[in-house]
């Protein structure tokens, strides 16, 4: 004698795929802005190095030359203070650096604004 379920397909019925559905739905809704908060965080850390690098170098520039002024392509270059340099989210970084003031990067993904104090 076959078994009573025999010929059967077992399925889900629509009730149990709409409930994963929706658990679905509410662990994305709870994990996008995290990520997007960690990416933002992340990249943030990488510009703020950037910029410690950039004062680094246009200090050394500063003591070595004897100046308060120096153009970012004297500073970056294969054999520069900094030999690469590579935005990170579409940042702009300043073109001059002047000795005893703040570095401010602009157009962090287009909005925010990132400024290292000397």
């Amino acid at each position: 004698m076959p078994p009573p379920n025999a010929g059967r397909c077992e399925a889900y019925t629509l009730l149990e795929v709409i409930i994963i559905v929706v658990v679905i739905g509410l662990l994305a809704t709870m994990a996008v802005p995290q990520y997007t908060e960690a990416r933002a965080r992340s990249q943030n850390t990488a510009i703020m190095n950037n910029m410690r690098q950039l004062s680094a170098a246009s200090g050394q520039y500063f003591l070595q030359q004897g100046t308060s002024v120096v153009n970012r392509d004297q500073l970056i270059g294969h054999s520069n203070y900094l030999k690469e340099f590579s935005p990170v989210a579409g940042e702009s970084y300043p073109t001059y650096y002047t000795q005893g003031e703040a570095i401010t990067v602009t157009k962090v993904n287009g909005t925010r604004v990132l400024s290292l104090a000397p």
